[in-house]
């Protein structure tokens, strides 16, 4: 797809490779793309069911996004733009701008059923409020889940999208 007439704040990543997926003979395909955001260069992945990873700058070089996609997406071929990449970019774009406080996107979120339901309750916090992690695990009926919670808010591969 063309990323003409992109914010030039909107740079893809090139691709490279393709191989298997947890040993099943398929190729997925992955575009990854950066943002050059006001806290830096964002990394984006999308899969073709949904973004399945964030990227925050401080955290590139200790878990860089081809590690990342190595260990979780082996073998995906990866591609430089896609619609739903373009749309990832464009939406965060307007969160930085301060004209988006919910997402549209679908997700491809990879982690156990209890991280599921966890990043699936931080979804309906609204913008601009905070939860506690005892909060959340009282939410999730749970309630001496706190630190679980705590833990799943850290493996959360997609932070702003899911706060």
């Amino acid at each position: 797809m063309a990323t003409e007439g992109l914010d030039p704040k909107l740079a893809p990543i090139p691709s490279k490779g393709e191989g298997e997926r947890g040993g099943v003979n398929m190729v997925e395909s992955i575009s990854i793309g950066a943002l050059d955001s006001p806290i830096g260069i964002l990394q984006a992945a999308c899969s073709e069911q949904g973004v399945c990873r964030i990227v925050f700058p401080k955290d590139a070089k200790r878990h860089p996004l081809e590690r990342w996609i190595g260990e979780h997406l082996p073998g995906a071929h990866r591609t430089a733009a896609s619609a739903l990449l373009e749309q990832t970019l464009t939406e965060l774009t307007e969160y930085f701008e301060g004209t988006r406080h919910r997402f549209t996107l679908p997700l491809d979120l990879q982690g156990n059923a209890f991280e599921q339901r966890v990043w699936e309750a931080l979804t309906h916090i609204p913008y601009g409020q905070t939860l506690a992690y005892g909060s959340i695990a009282r939410q999730l009926n749970d309630p001496r889940a706190a630190r679980a919670v705590g833990s799943a808010c850290g493996a959360n591969p997609v932070p702003i999208i899911v706060p």
